[in-house]
């Protein structure tokens, strides 16, 4: 078939086609690769933003309130009805904030994960009748969580680094090959077992003496902005290390 000669549908085919493509280009519809959130945004997401951190705390505040409002100091009840009180107070909370998440259709991931920790640790603190046991999974979980990152060291596979991959730099897991962010990453996840043991061995400090309500109040004044401040320092340290020409010739 010569040139010309096509038929008259193909020709206004390919007219149209000519018209998309220009609307298209001149309204610059096409499809552009979002750039991925930063890594303090994304530091942010998975803690859930203050509202989270608040969220996560209002049960643990209310075991605290109840078992000390409720106790013999205050209302006069027998300890194990106040911590009865306790217990039941905390748990309802956190159904609560699940509830009221559903409601509105938000995430409860957060809320769920939140639960089934003051789920297990109401356990343990009605079946031994002790307060100080409420807190006793987080402080246990905080100290597995310190072994497994000192471990990914020893391996030379630091975690921080794979989680670095997965929040900032699409999944990607090239850094092996850099020897600076390797480095940086080695001592970061090293920064963390510090941290992570911090937070849970002065909590099993209170939790040894026995001083329950102590226990609780450090757990909602200190454990959050400890763990806040590592992740900022190692959300700066990475930016720090990836914003310079030599991170990447290196």
């Amino acid at each position: 078939m010569t040139p010309g000669n096509e038929p008259r549908h193909a020709a206004h085919e390919t007219v149209e086609e000519r018209l998309a493509e220009e609307v298209v280009e001149g309204l610059d519809l096409h499809e552009v690769e979002e750039p991925l959130p930063s890594m303090s945004e994304q530091i942010a997401e998975q803690l859930g933003g203050v509202r989270g951190l608040i969220e996560s705390s209002l049960p643990v505040l209310a075991f605290v309130l109840l078992n000390v409002l409720l106790g013999d100091a205050v209302a006069g009840l027998e300890k194990q009805h106040a911590l009865y009180w306790a217990i039941a107070g905390s748990v309802a909370s956190a159904i609560g904030i699940g509830v009221y998440r559903l409601i509105r259709k938000e995430p409860v991931r957060h809320a769920i994960n939140g639960l089934f920790g003051i789920a297990v640790g109401a356990y343990l603190a009605w079946r031994t009748g002790d307060a100080k046991n409420f807190y006793l999974p987080g402080i246990l979980l905080t100290f597995g969580q310190a072994a497994v990152l000192l471990v990914s060291i020893f391996v030379r596979k630091p975690l921080i680094g794979y989680a670095w991959g997965i929040m900032a730099n699409k999944g990607h897991q090239d850094w092996f090959g850099n020897a600076r962010l390797f480095r940086t990453f080695q001592w970061l996840t090293l920064v963390w077992v510090v941290s992570l043991c911090a937070r849970a061995g002065i909590q099993y400090y209170l939790w040894a003496l026995g001083e329950a309500n102590a226990l609780g109040i450090v757990r909602i004044l200190i454990s959050w902005p400890i763990y806040a401040a590592t992740f900022a320092y190692t959300a700066w340290a990475i930016h720090r290390v990836t914003s310079t020409p030599e991170a990447s010739a290196a």
